[in-house]
């Protein structure tokens, strides 16, 4: 074994010294150095000071603004709550831990700090597997005469939660654990271990078949049956171009929010399958490390990308942040006019297919 296990920890024992000691008590410097765990820190506080206000300001514009309100949105709003569970139940433990060099809050706050980063990305990808369907259903319209309605947003969030707590909760009941993983500043699925009684072999199978390739496949069959039937209704002039349009701008916000999950979520998996793998082999702190803190970017980029993307989100956006007064709206008017994203437009609209 390349490691020590204790009750609760497991450390890599790839480092120059070869000590090893528990994560919960003793500053972790003899695998790194302390300027990287000062640069840790300093990567955390920037995205507490980026991913809080750009989030807050998601859900702030669109309880202020009613238009907003729409079925599509509240999917959208999700990501953002789920964005702020990892902002405040993970980013700010893990920066105030790298200061310290070692996971000063113990085993509570390890459980804590990894059912928060657990919740918060499966939310996320469960978001994302919600609005595949949502585009799917209506664009495709396999269903004739579907409406993306209220309700239906309401399930698909009840289904996003249900879905994000059977992947967070089982660790902490006993089924697998959180372990301090990488530079042991933040807390994970134990992917290094197959402790006794802990069973983590089957939860990491389970979690990687229903929580990981599951919810791809559904996004991939969702989109690329969409692609086809955008193409086959532009082709056809089924619809008029201003419809047609504003599904193709929807989608691809949508489609760019999937892109860039998968950018800043796939290393993470990829390594933590490579490690589940490959019990006993060598490695590194900062090889988990590095992936695990560039998926942690998804609580930014979603709200950016949503804000870049919607036209009518960004244009209540910028009258809130003016004081009821948009600089901006003589020179968006006429194209806000000829080319509407809103999603409530989008989510009444009926591309057919062939």
């Amino acid at each position: 074994m390349n490691g020590t296990e204790g009750d609760a920890f497991y450390v890599p024992m790839s480092n120059a010294t070869g000590i090893v000691r528990s994560p919960y008590e003793y500053p972790q410097y003899y695998l790194v150095a302390p300027w990287a765990y000062a640069c840790l820190s300093a990567y955390m506080f920037f995205l507490i000071l980026t991913g809080f206000p750009v989030n807050f300001l998601t859900l702030y514009v669109t309880i202020e603004h009613k238009k907003l309100r729409t079925p599509l949105n509240y999917i959208l709003l999700n990501l953002a709550i789920a964005d702020l569970f990892m902002v405040f139940g993970g980013f700010t433990t893990t920066m105030y831990t790298s200061l310290h060099g070692y996971f000063v809050f113990g085993r509570l706050g390890c459980n804590i700090e990894g059912f928060f980063a657990t919740l918060g990305g499966e939310m996320g990808l469960w978001s994302l597997v919600v609005l595949a369907i949502e585009r799917y259903l209506v664009v495709c319209k396999p269903i004739s005469n579907f409406r993306f309605g209220e309700n239906h947003a309401l399930m698909g969030l009840a289904f996003t939660w249900f879905m994000a707590c059977t992947c967070a909760v089982p660790p902490l009941v006993g089924w697998s654990r959180y372990i301090p993983e990488g530079m042991q500043c933040s807390c994970g699925v134990d992917y290094y271990t197959r402790a006794p009684g802990i069973n983590n072999e089957s939860f990491v199978i389970y979690m990687f078949v229903v929580h990981f390739l599951i919810p791809v496949v559904v996004i991939f069959f969702c989109y690329g049956r969409l692609v086809c039937t955008v193409k086959e209704a532009a082709a056809q002039q089924q619809e008029s171009e201003t419809t047609q349009r504003a599904e193709r701008e929807v989608t691809r916000m949508v489609i760019i929010m999937v892109i860039a999950f998968f950018i800043a979520w796939l290393p993470y998996a990829s390594v933590a399958w490579y490690i589940f793998t490959h019990q006993g082999s060598e490695f590194g702190p900062v090889f988990m490390t590095v992936p695990a803190f560039f998926a942690k970017t998804s609580a930014v980029y979603n709200p950016c990308i949503y804000i870049c993307m919607n036209k009518q989100f960004r244009n209540c956006m910028i009258t809130t942040l003016c004081c009821g007064k948009n600089p901006f709206e003589e020179e968006e008017g006429a194209s806000t006019t000829a080319s509407k994203t809103e999603a409530s437009s989008v989510s009444s609209s009926s591309v057919s297919p062939a």
